[in-house]
């Protein structure tokens, strides 16, 4: 009904933090903060969601292959990438599987050709988005070309400033948010990156519409307001 009414899919954050709602240990250590059960539960519902979508620093960290596997399901989600200049590595994860499961690269128009027909050849689709003024990829441009290519649900796992601005563009309809009983400390890597908030009435707010145990962690899913 969104992609519908509004050319924007229905979009869920998935956040997966320490309980004092960190990511990472300041050497951006993270795995793994949750527990096995927490993530396949991740794959479980990675399944249910048309894309699985991460930013481009996501993939230079973590080499993720964003798939759905070891529940039994064989249907794999589409890879979404958003990335303005398209600096990913072209020996990971993503680019050897790019033609058996597939990857859609969000970019800025002036993208390197050269970088283009790389991915291109590996079997990414690119996409050109608008930027911002920050020089990333606009949120609200990507998920309208996304729903213009027929994607309705997306499930997007991060990082911290993919979802900050998700946030910030009022593109997020529902945060899933596992919460792990360990303890990492403010120098750790915050679960979401700079609002730019200044006064706590202009807060984006979310609604718990549930909450369940699943393995040592906490899932909790919430609502925009």
């Amino acid at each position: 009904f969104k992609r519908v009414t509004s050319g924007l899919p229905f979009l869920t954050l998935k956040l997966a933090s320490s309980l004092d709602g960190r990511i990472a240990t300041a050497s951006s250590e993270s795995k793994w903060i949750t527990g096995p059960d927490a993530r396949r539960h991740v794959h479980l519902m990675r399944s249910r969601h048309d894309a699985v979508m991460v930013g481009g620093g996501t993939v230079r960290a973590d080499d993720p292959a964003l798939t759905v596997r070891d529940i039994g399901i064989a249907r794999q989600p589409i890879r979404v990438v958003l990335s303005a200049k398209l600096d990913l590595p072209t020996d990971g994860a993503l680019a050897h599987t790019a033609k058996d499961v597939p990857v859609w690269l969000c970019h800025g128009a002036d993208a390197e050709k050269k970088t283009l027909g790389k991915w291109q050849v590996l079997g990414a689709k690119t996409i050109a988005c608008n930027l911002n003024d920050a020089g990333q990829v606009d949120p609200t441009d990507a998920m309208k070309k996304l729903a213009e290519a027929g994607l309705t649900r997306v499930f997007c796992e991060g990082g911290g400033a993919l979802g900050a601005s998700l946030i910030g563009a009022d593109l997020v309809d529902e945060l899933a948010c596992f919460s792990a009983g360990i303890a990492i400390g403010a120098d750790g890597q915050p679960m979401l990156g700079s609002f730019g908030l200044k006064k706590l009435a202009g807060a984006p707010r979310f609604s718990l519409t549930s909450q369940q145990t699943v393995g040592e962690d906490t899932l909790q899913i919430w609502r925009r307001i």
